[in-house]
């Protein structure tokens, strides 16, 4: 009787049983070469884990920069002492321009507060300050549809050379910056887990091709009875799947467990830098793609130990 029979029950089908087959041996053969097979998981986790680092890092600096754009504005730090009747003029002059939605006025001992409430850590240091050295600025919250660019530093321009301004920083400068500093991460992210993806390909290909040349003279007796070449080929493939499985879910779970600990111990800071926002774990569907790429580079591995059998 075939062992994947069962009294009272229904025959499954052939391509069930293909099915129950070539995962039944891919199992076995997980056992019987584990410390192998477990060198190949190690190198699929590397890889993932690399990968969803990245992804985790820069899924969470993209959601802060995109924060940031949405609410990219001018500061306008004015010189102490400055008369009532020139912020006056400087006021009128961002009001003119039509590309500010708002504007608002801080002064210096707002910007004190402002200091010792946001950085708490480094609050102590000017408690033994004779004169507060924060000037008085003017916030400046540009409207969403102004995207001249040429308009926006024009403004910059003539607010820095305005006489009682001291110094103009404009945000989308530093922001443009630091999306060309993530562009360039993330695809130094992807180069290496590129790298290590190859490699991880290449050693469960090895590992399977150990499997198969373990297993030749089963394979050559069901050569030899007409077994058609999917059959056979077939565990060798289920066992690079399983592999790289495996892998990516070792590396979603270390990942969540390396961001437990850092959000553990750096979530305070990072919510200050990153204003009051916690740094958020992979998405889920980055996590369902992470796991389906290392599904992938196993079944590629296996498919190229298994075209060896002809």
């Amino acid at each position: 009787m075939d062992r994947l029979s069962k009294p009272g029950r229904p025959e499954p089908g052939p391509i069930v049983r293909a099915l129950q087959y070539h995962l039944e041996e891919a199992l076995a053969s997980l056992w019987r070469g584990r410390r192998a097979n477990l060198l190949a998981v190690i190198t699929i986790t590397t890889a993932m884990f690399v990968l969803g680092g990245f992804l985790a890092v820069t899924s969470n600096l993209r959601q802060v920069v995109t924060r940031w754009s949405a609410a990219a504005e001018f500061s306008v730090f004015l010189q102490d002492g400055l008369s009532g009747p020139r912020r006056s003029a400087i006021e009128r002059m961002i009001d003119q321009s039509g590309l500010a939605a708002s504007r608002e006025y801080i002064s210096k001992a707002e910007a004190l507060v402002r200091f010792k409430r946001d950085f708490p850590d480094l609050a102590p240091g000017t408690e033994g300050l004779q004169e507060n050295p924060f000037p008085a600025s003017l916030e400046v919250r540009l409207r969403s549809a102004a995207v001249d660019r040429k308009a926006l530093e024009a403004l910059a321009a003539r607010l820095a050379g305005t006489d009682g301004v001291a110094d103009v920083r404009y945000d989308r400068r530093w922001l443009d910056r630091l999306m060309a500093i993530m562009g360039l991460v993330q695809w130094a992210g992807i180069a290496l887990s590129g790298v290590l993806v190859v490699a991880a390909a290449l050693t469960v290909a090895n590992v399977v091709r150990l499997a198969l040349y373990v297993r030749r003279d089963e394979v050559e007796i069901m050569q030899l009875v007409g077994a058609p070449i999917a059959y056979i080929r077939g565990p060798f493939v289920v066992e690079g799947i399983l592999q790289g499985g495996l892998g990516a879910v070792l590396a979603i779970v270390l990942l969540a467990l390396a961001f437990g600990a850092t959000r553990a111990r750096y979530g305070a800071l990072a919510a200050g830098f990153f204003g009051q926002t916690p740094i958020q774990f992979l998405p889920v569907h980055l996590s369902i793609l992470l796991v389906l790429g290392g599904t992938i580079v196993g079944c590629v591995g296996g498919w190229v130990a298994a075209r060896s059998v002809r």
